[in-house]
């Protein structure tokens, strides 16, 4: 490994560790992987993923209630786009209330894709993440944006924006003090700006986006490297990240 590379390595693995020592300070922590791999490989797991497992084994041996869902195993049908939609704005209206006690506890779950679909089960996270004083996303970066799987979960939570913004609602209470951060792992081309633009929805939900929730990792800052070698680098590289962050 180059000097170059053992400095990058080292300041990840630094941010890493912050974002763990300020999940400690929290109780109710939601960790939601989204990257993804052939279901009959199991023994390969999305670095992503390791990462968010390795953190969840952390917390919980500090006494913290950490939930982790793997969003991608999820049943989560494709926003309506009930924004912008003939009739006009109708995304988080009160007659999009999912009436189910057990999947909407709170009621304040509103989704017309929700109740369109009974199979849907996006109820799953927002059950969880009204019970959450911190979520930490963890995604690929493919293609320069953020995985199909995070994208769709993230457009299917856009009524959480909306009652604000656009009907005038107050904020939903359970989410007044929620806290989030996105994990970004990448190769080779624009995880910061990535990293820019999801921490700015996050601030339009109206959660709170400390720096310390929020890093990415991206190999390298050649666009144009696609070498097999250096995917499979990017694997050892990832290996070391991960015992200089969190040593078993």
């Amino acid at each position: 490994m180059t000097g170059s590379k053992k400095e990058n390595i080292g300041l990840i693995a630094t941010k890493c560790r912050r974002l763990v020592k300020y999940l400690e300070a929290k109780n109710n922590i939601l960790l939601l992987t989204t990257s993804t791999r052939y279901q009959e490989h199991p023994w390969d797991i999305p670095k992503t993923t390791q990462l968010a497992l390795r953190i969840e084994k952390h917390l919980k041996q500090k006494g913290k209630h950490v939930a982790v869902i793997d969003v991608a195993n999820l049943r989560i049908h494709t926003c309506e786009g009930n924004i912008s939609a003939q009739r006009g704005n109708n995304c988080g209206v009160l007659e999009a209330k999912l009436r189910d006690k057990g999947k909407n506890p709170t009621g304040q779950h509103r989704c017309w894709a929700s109740i369109n679909n009974k199979d849907d089960q996006l109820y799953k996270i927002s059950r969880e993440l009204f019970k959450s004083q911190a979520v930490v996303f963890f995604v690929s970066v493919r293609w320069g944006q953020t995985n199909s799987v995070y994208q769709r979960l993230f457009e299917r939570l856009s009524w959480i924006e909306n009652r604000v913004t656009s009907l005038g609602e107050k904020p939903i209470p359970q989410l007044k003090k929620l806290e989030a951060g996105i994990v970004l792992f990448g190769h080779n081309w624009n995880d910061e700006q990535v990293l820019k633009t999801q921490k700015q929805n996050f601030e339009w939900f109206g959660w709170k986006a400390p720096e310390a929730l929020s890093f990415n990792w991206q190999y390298t800052k050649d666009a144009d490297e696609e070498s097999s070698e250096s995917y499979r680098d990017a694997v050892a590289e990832f290996g070391v990240l991960l015992q200089l962050a969190l040593p078993r």
